[in-house]
C-alpha cells in the first residue's frame, strides 16, 4: 500500500524563508536591526485585558467551541456599535482561534475540494491561497470579483482594508460584489481585521446595511483582536454573519475541538467592551505612520494606496528585492511585495508596528 502524499506537497514554498539572508544583513548593523517586515504588535496588552485574563485563570474545565453567552453578547454588541450591523443574534457569531487558523482551514471546514474554486485578490495575504490548496480546491485571483467566472466558484475572499496594500473598498463596490455573489450562489468571506485602522478612508464592513441590505445571507465578516488590541499572542478572533454558514462551521469545529481558551474568552469580552485602549493605540500608530511615510517619500519612494491598515505600500519603481537589499544594508528590514503575489514585484510592504525608538531610528537611517 502506498503512503498518502503529504499535505505540504500541495503548498507553495514558505515565503519568509527567503527573507532570512536579508534579516541577517540588517541584524549586523552596528546599531541593530529595525524590523518593519512583520506586522506583529510591540506595545503592551491593555491593562483591562490583562486583568480580565488573570481573573479568569482558574478555569479547570473545558471551554465551549461556541463561547460563553457573555462572549457572544460582547461580539454582537461590538458588531452593532462598531460595524453598524443590525439584527445579529448569538447564531450569527462564532469565536475562532485566531484569524489565520480560520483562513487556512476554512475551505476544508466548508467541505470544499477538487473541482471547487476559491477566489482572492491578486495582491493578497498568502494564506488565502494556502487554504484553498489544503482543501485540494483551485485558488484563483482577481482584480475585480465582478470579472470572475462563477463556474465552480464556491468561496470569494474580500479583504478591506487590504493586507498588504492598505486599500479600502467603498460601500458601493462592496454592495455590488455582495449582490453579484448572491446572484451566483457564491459565499463571501470578508477579512476585516484592519477595519479599525483607517487613516485616509473610513473602512466599512460587509455587515453594514448599506452593503448587505440588512440581510446576512451569504456573507460572513472575519475580525481579529491582534492588531486593534495588541492581542496577537492571545489568538483571539471571531466571525459574524450568515447563521446557517456559522452553524455548519460550529458543528465541524465541535468535532475538531477548536476551542478558544476560557481565559482568552474573558479577555476578549474586556477588549471588545473598552474603546479607550483602541483610540490610544491608533494615536501611537498614526504618529509612527506619519514619520515613516515622510521619511520614505523624502528617500524617493512613492506610497500607493495605504489608506488604512498597519503598512505602507511603497515603491521606487525597481524590483522589490533590490529595495529589500538596499534597506537591509541600512539595517532596516521590510517585506518584498512579491510575497503577496507577482503583481507586487516592484513594491515593498513597510510595517509601522515597531516601537517609537525603532521607528525614529529607521527615519534617521533613511535620511542618511
Amino acid at each position: 500500500m502506498s503512503s498518502p502524499s503529504p499535505l505540504s506537497s500541495r503548498l507553495p514554498d514558505f515565503p519568509w524563508d527567503r527573507l532570512e539572508p536579508y534579516k541577517a544583513t540588517a541584524a549586523a548593523h552596528p546599531d541593530g536591526i529595525v524590523d518593519l517586515s512583520v506586522g506583529t504588535p510591540v506595545d503592551p496588552v491593555p491593562g483591562v485585558v490583562q486583568r480580565a485574563l488573570a481573573d479568569a485563570a482558574d478555569r479547570p474545565g473545558y471551554p465551549t467551541v461556541w463561547g460563553t453567552p457573555a462572549l457572544r453578547d460582547a461580539i454582537t454588541g461590538w458588531c452593532g456599535r462598531r460595524l453598524g450591523a443590525r439584527g445579529l443574534t448569538h447564531g450569527n457569531v462564532l469565536p475562532v482561534v485566531g484569524s489565520k487558523e480560520l483562513v487556512a482551514w476554512l475551505p476544508v471546514q466548508l467541505g470544499l475540494g477538487p473541482g471547487d474554486r476559491v477566489a482572492h485578490p491578486r495582491l493578497a495575504y498568502p494564506t488565502y491561497e494556502v487554504g484553498a490548496r489544503l482543501a485540494g480546491a483551485e485558488p484563483v485571483v482577481y482584480d475585480s470579483p465582478l470579472e470572475l467566472d462563477p463556474a465552480g466558484l464556491r468561496l470569494l475572499w474580500l479583504n478591506s482594508p487590504s493586507n498588504p496594500t492598505g486599500r479600502v473598498l467603498g460601500a458601493a463596490e462592496l454592495r455590488e460584489t455582495v449582490a453579484w455573489a448572491r446572484e451566483h450562489g457564491v459565499l463571501v468571506f470578508s477579512d476585516e481585521c484592519y477595519l479599525e485602522l483607517g487613516w485616509d478612508a473610513e473602512p466599512v464592513s460587509v455587515l453594514h446595511p448599506d452593503v448587505c441590505g440588512g440581510s446576512h445571507e451569504g456573507v460572513v465578516a472575519v475580525h481579529s483582536l491582534s492588531k486593534r488590541s495588541n492581542l496577537a499572542g492571545y489568538r483571539a478572533a471571531f466571525l459574524a454573519g450568515d447563521a446557517s454558514v456559522l452553524g455548519e462551521l460550529l458543528t465541524v469545529r465541535k468535532h475538531g475541538g477548536m476551542m478558544v481558551s476560557a481565559p482568552v474568552q474573558a479577555a476578549t469580552i474586556a477588549a471588545l467592551g473598552d474603546d479607550a485602549h483602541v483610540a490610544a493605540q491608533r494615536e501611537r500608530y498614526a504618529a509612527r505612520r506619519a514619520a515613516l511615510r515622510a521619511a520614505l517619500e523624502e528617500r524617493g519612494f512613492r506610497i500607493e494606496h495605504s489608506e488604512a491598515s498597519l503598512y505602507l505600500w511603497a515603491t521606487r519603481d525597481e524590483p522589490c528585492w533590490e529595495t529589500v537589499g538596499d534597506l537591509a544594508a541600512r539595517g532596516v528590514l521590510v517585506a518584498p511585495g512579491d510575497f503577496y503575489g507577482a503583481a507586487g514585484e516592484r513594491c515593498v510592504r513597510v510595517a509601522f508596528t515597531a516601537t517609537d525608538e525603532r521607528v525614529a531610528e529607521a527615519v534617521r537611517r533613511l535620511a542618511d
